[in-house]
């Protein structure tokens, strides 16, 4: 879960609901300068389903030891690599490209992104480093028997990986930035038409969910754009399942978001 204190509530964005708005990026794509490396349907298929293992814990989902919702950042590593893997199984069961792209984005959060944008290390105790390490290695060697059955082409491979970062880093950006007020952001490594310098975009708060993006990459202006999410009124739960009998209680909300020239 994507968790933003909005004062007297929680934001709750679901992992899939993240990776929903990461799909909507991806066919927003292709504006002048940003062209779409082809084949592009595998790339908008792993940005749609990156997060598809987080499903079931967002079945029951837990609270931080200070009692707020337990947030994707904070959850351990023993227990995520297990459904990442199996998320990675599922995407590669309808689709071995858009699989290995997600294989890539799995074990690359643990690569600083295999350098695709700045990204810095994740810090991991030394009781999970050889899980994480073998996790890693596990999805490489997968990997590797992808591209040889697809005979991937490596300018696609990494120019798509680097964009799945890119529709991510912005997704993440709309679930944990208070957008309703006007937090600034920026996404650097983009990858540009003309195979030069990755770019830096720079997004601009022009008003409760209203954005520039500057240089603007998407096909059409303004970009149609939606983030479903919760509103969670705050209080003090005495046990987990309070907090899980809210949250489902809780309704879903849709918000527009206008991302603008």
């Amino acid at each position: 879960m994507l968790v933003r204190d909005a004062g007297d509530a929680w934001q709750i964005v679901l992992q899939t609901d993240h990776a929903d708005l990461s799909g909507q990026l991806a066919r927003a794509w292709g504006g002048p300068g940003f062209a779409r490396p082809e084949p592009y349907a595998p790339l908008v298929e792993a940005a749609r389903r990156h997060d598809d293992g987080w499903a079931t814990w967002e079945q029951q989902p837990r609270l931080d030891a200070d009692g707020a919702p337990q947030s994707f950042l904070t959850v351990p590593a023993s227990v995520h690599l297990a459904f990442y893997r199996a998320g990675v199984e599922c995407v590669c069961d309808e689709d071995l490209a858009a699989g290995l792209l997600v294989s890539m984005h799995m074990s690359g959060l643990y690569r600083e992104r295999y350098g695709a944008m700045p990204s810095p290390p994740r810090a991991l105790p030394d009781e999970v480093r050889d899980l994480v390490d073998a996790f890693v290695a596990q999805e490489e060697d997968r990997q590797v028997a992808l591209r040889r059955m697809l005979a991937t082409d490596e300018a696609w491979r990494w120019t798509s990986y680097a964009l799945l970062q890119v529709f991510d880093v912005v997704s993440l950006y709309f679930g944990l930035a208070d957008v309703e007020t006007g937090a600034p952001g920026a996404c650097e490594g983009v990858p540009t038409a003309d195979g030069g310098d990755p770019a830096r975009i720079a997004i601009e708060p022009l008003g409760p969910w209203r954005v520039r993006f500057d240089p603007y990459p998407f096909a059409t202006d303004p970009a149609p754009l939606t983030l479903r999410r919760r509103l969670l009124r705050k209080r003090e739960w005495a046990e987990v399942g309070a907090f899980r009998a809210d949250l489902a209680a809780a309704p879903f909300e849709t918000v527009r978001i206008f991302a603008e020239r």
